[in-house]
């Protein structure tokens, strides 16, 4: 029991009970299961994002341009859909993630191959993705007359009291934790980023782990960006904007470690929560998009901070154990 207090998804878990509880006051109906329900579904696309940067940040690496893969893959098939009306939702929905997953590969190749640092390398696709959007489209939107309805209708649907839209994000945690914590490429993953020196030695290829990482990467940026236009009804160059740094935050708050290695899909999955509770419940008291701004903001410092000093106690805890057993090993000699 002292144990699962102590675990970090514990505490945020805690903290977002304690969050809405506190705004339920200054909003009655705040938590209400139907509005949970909804800031839940409004949190759905960040969660799947959130989950592409956490695969990538695991192996030492980041991806910036997640939200520009969205933007440009949700403009190709909001394109392909008002052109081609009669093509099966399926084809679009598979063209979404084979395009996203193509444009990770590009940044998961050049930092493999060319050795090229990822922060750099995502900093420059960013830029290209986004650009790309815009001579794709031309500048033009595509909107909610363009597409057809089965398009715009599907992630709305509700089944069992929730829209397919959530239902999605609710299978691609499953997914993510059962790809993490079982297969060969989750333990690539946590070797890569944790420790790469032993990871080569265990017989670890740590340059195609981090491929792979990024064309999961896009994969489910592609994904995203159907559920997102299709929700919203609109696609344009700059939707999702600013959206890479909303991921990078719910893996950082939900202890995601920067430095690669550490981390877990529920920490993902509550530090998503966390953002969309704030961004939900911040209008409702009357806070200004400034002020939310700088609490955001705030947030991630601290959450920084805070895996910092634990990251920094995990290693004095090594160090104190590992002076331990050789004081024990020179007594027994």
């Amino acid at each position: 029991m002292a144990r699962l207090i102590r675990k970090r998804e514990t505490l945020l878990f805690a903290v977002i009970v304690v969050m809405i509880a506190v705004f339920s006051t200054r909003a009655a109906d705040f938590a209400t299961p139907d509005n949970l329900a909804g800031i839940f579904n409004d949190t759905a696309i960040l969660i799947i994002l959130a989950l592409a940067q956490m695969t990538v940040i695991l192996t030492k690496s980041i991806d910036l341009s997640v939200a520009a893969n969205l933007a440009f893959t949700g403009m190709a098939i909001a394109m392909m859909n008002a052109a081609f009306p009669g093509l099966p939702l399926i084809v679009l929905i598979l063209a979404a993630v084979l395009i996203g997953a193509a444009l990770g590969s590009i940044n998961g190749f050049l930092v493999w191959r060319l050795e090229i640092p990822p922060i750099v390398v995502t900093l420059g696709t960013l830029t290209i993705y986004r650009g790309m959007a815009f001579v794709l489209s031309g500048g033009a939107w595509v909107n909610a007359h363009q597409m057809t309805p089965t398009f715009l209708s599907v992630p709305r649907t509700p089944i069992l009291g929730l829209p397919v839209l959530s239902w999605v994000a609710i299978i691609i945690v499953a997914l993510m934790y059962m790809l993490l914590r079982y297969s060969q490429f989750g333990r690539s993953a946590y070797a890569t980023g944790g420790n790469p020196t032993a990871a080569v030695y265990a017989g670890i290829d740590t340059g195609r782990t981090k491929f792979l990482a990024f064309v999961l990467s896009g994969a489910l940026a592609g994904l995203s960006s159907y559920l997102w236009v299709s929700r919203y009804a609109v696609a344009y160059v700059d939707i999702a904007n600013g959206f890479e740094l909303d991921s990078v935050a719910a893996c950082v708050i939900g202890g995601i470690s920067i430095a690669g290695g550490v981390g877990s899909v529920a920490g993902t999955v509550l530090g998503a929560l966390f953002l969309g509770v704030i961004k939900n419940a911040l209008p409702v008291i009357g806070i200004s998009p400034f002020t939310q701004m700088a609490i955001s903001g705030t947030v991630i410092i601290l959450a920084v901070a805070f895996n910092a000093r634990r990251e920094r106690n995990r290693g004095r805890i090594i160090l104190r154990d590992r002076a331990a057993a050789e004081i024990r090993t020179e007594a027994a000699a």
